[in-house]
């Protein structure tokens, strides 16, 4: 088992669909066991094999079975097309997590084995991934990762549309993660409402990558523009709260039938117009839509610049409560000093009344003592403004004439604000092996908090894994075009818990790629928490900057797993 186990860290596997079985009344938790009627309009692009599977049915098994001797069924979520779909709990490492089981004679056994694992493979923190792909015993089954924390965008959506913060977040990370899939030769094919889901963090992350196309028997012939138009509909429905279709579907009623497709903000008022022209543009691939003449979005990855093009939508500003009304004191209502009332009152005469303060001095006696005391704090008044005048005169002559303009001063003058270097470009720090995710380093110097360049997740040791080829670590190398003076490095990192430095090359380096090329120590090695922030003393002159990762945090028991999310160099 355990060579055959292929880590992975996501969110739990829920679905929104209504499920088909008759005892199944409410939500299930795989995904893959429901479907409504939006399901057939969006198979009607692909084809679906499940009446090949008709007449094998699924393995009889009951909760307390165990799989591999390791992770227990609990509760039976789905039952459907020969297959069941379990939530179980992994006996070894104590946690929960999603079990799908089929016979070995099932005709999407096979297509489900591959899926799986090359789905596994993606190793992007993105989609739910697989942590075990087995046939054992007349059976195959999928593990996948159950995290109960993670809420349905079906559920988001139950409440109301999103706001256009949280719309555009959801379209940005759900089209890059689905262009980053592609990129790999993988389809989701089943992409909806269901497969869509909300941290508490706010980051969507997406499940049932080709495993839930390969459980229905789902495919496409251009699976690219089947997932380019399910995500424009995910972003309709963000919008809208409807469906952008007749059918009503995952709880969202569907449009009024005869009107065609028309777009969210005729739907719905207040509707952000960038955003209701980009699900249009997701939505509408037969030429441009007729609110702008740009070109329809047919790939993933198109949509994904699409949305990078689009003025950034800022999140809502906090709601501000006024305070409670001002309460005057009672030394302000004039009662402190006021000797304390002995005795109760009567009911009669109700509280004592305050005492009077005493007359004003009236007699001639009084005046003659009230001029007296005036000229005498004149006189004080006047003496002690020639003292202080006298004083100032004195310290000015001792300390010499003043500065002109023109003149330096000090040296204690308070320093200029430093100013954002611009990164010309970033690549992943990997001198003795194959990198990462090459094409994912430009996450961490987009400006973006949501995305970040994420290493592979290892076994056992934190220093990767222990072995030979990551002896010198890992990180992110950025170019700031030219030599300059480097005054501050802000690092934000995927998680906490690395072991990390920052290195600087010479002046005059020249595309340095080893570990050796790095002979200046911007900060010392430690571990870092979410963020790394450090201020020089003497500014250092470098065109290059490395933030060297030495060992990673941990992602689960014994695993590990680290990255970069953000990078700002000041100087």
């Amino acid at each position: 088992m355990a060579e055959r186990s292929t880590a992975a860290v996501d969110v739990a596997d829920n679905s929104g669909d209504e499920p088909l079985t008759a005892e199944a009344g409410k939500a299930t938790s795989d995904g893959v066991g429901t479907e409504t009627k939006a399901d057939k309009e969006a198979q009607a692009a692909g084809t679906d094999t499940k009446g090949a599977a008709a007449d094998t049915s699924a393995p009889e098994l009951h909760s307390g079975h165990k799989l591999a001797r390791r992770y227990r069924l609990e509760e039976c979520v789905t039952r459907l097309d020969g297959f069941s779909s379990w939530r179980a709990v992994d006996e070894k490492l104590r946690r929960a997590v999603g079990v799908h089981v089929l016979p070995a004679d099932h005709p999407r056994a096979r297509p489900v084995l591959a899926a799986a694992r090359s789905a596994a493979l993606l190793g992007d923190p993105r989609f739910v991934q697989v942590l075990d792909a087995v046939e054992e015993n007349d059976l195959v089954y999928v593990v996948h990762e159950w995290l109960p924390d993670a809420t349905e965008l079906t559920a988001v959506l139950a409440s109301g549309p999103l706001e256009p913060h949280d719309a555009y977040q959801l379209v940005s990370q759900v089209s890059q993660a689905m262009a980053a899939a592609h990129r790999e030769g993988l389809a989701h094919l089943r992409l909806n409402p269901g497969s869509v889901l909300r941290t508490e963090s706010g980051q969507y992350r997406i499940r049932g990558l080709a495993v839930m196309a390969a459980l229905r028997g789902i495919s496409s012939d251009h699976p690219q523009r089947t997932d380019t138009e399910a995500i424009g509909a995910l972003l309709y429905a963000a919008l809208t709260q409807r469906w952008p279709y007749e059918r009503d579907a995952y709880g969202l009623s569907g449009l009024p039938k005869g009107v065609g497709l028309i777009a969210p903000d005729q739907v719905r008022a207040g509707v952000h117009r960038g955003l209701s022209e980009l699900a249009m543009r997701a939505l509408v691939n037969d030429g441009a839509t007729a609110s702008r003449q740009d070109q329809p979005c047919t790939t993933p990855e198109e949509l994904s610049k699409a949305v990078a093009a689009m003025p950034r939508i800022r999140p809502p500003e906090p709601t501000f409560t006024a305070p409670d009304a001002f309460q005057r004191t009672t030394y302000q209502q004039g009662v402190y000093g006021q000797p304390p009332h002995r005795g109760r009152p009567s009911l009669a005469t109700g509280p004592a009344a305050p005492v009077p303060p005493p007359p004003p001095l009236q007699s001639r006696t009084g005046k003659v003592l009230k001029w007296t005391v005036s000229a005498l704090l004149i006189a004080a008044l006047g003496l002690g403004s020639w003292q202080l005048a006298d004083t100032l005169l004195k310290e000015e002559k001792k300390s010499g004439p003043s500065k002109t303009a023109g003149q330096k001063d000090d040296g204690k003058t308070k320093k200029p604000a430093f100013k954002t270097l611009a990164i010309e470009s970033a690549t992943e720090f990997s001198p003795l092996s194959a990198p990462f995710a090459a094409d994912e380093v430009g996450a961490a110097i987009d400006g973006k908090e949501g995305t970040a360049w994420v290493t592979k997740e290892y076994k056992n040791y934190p220093n990767f894994g222990n072995l030979r080829e990551r002896k010198d670590g890992s990180g992110i190398i950025v170019d700031l075009g030219s030599a300059k003076n480097v005054s501050s490095v802000e690092v934000g990192f995927y998680r906490a818990g690395q072991k990390v430095e920052v290195l600087a090359a010479q002046a005059s380096a020249s595309g340095p790629t080893s570990l050796s090329d790095f002979p200046h120590h911007v900060t010392a090695l430690k571990e870092a928490g979410k963020t790394l922030s450090t201020t020089l003393d003497k500014p250092v002159r470098t065109r290059y900057l490395l933030i060297h990762i030495i060992e990673l945090p941990t992602s689960t028991p014994d695993r590990y797993r680290g990255g970069i999310s953000e990078i700002k160099v000041k100087g």
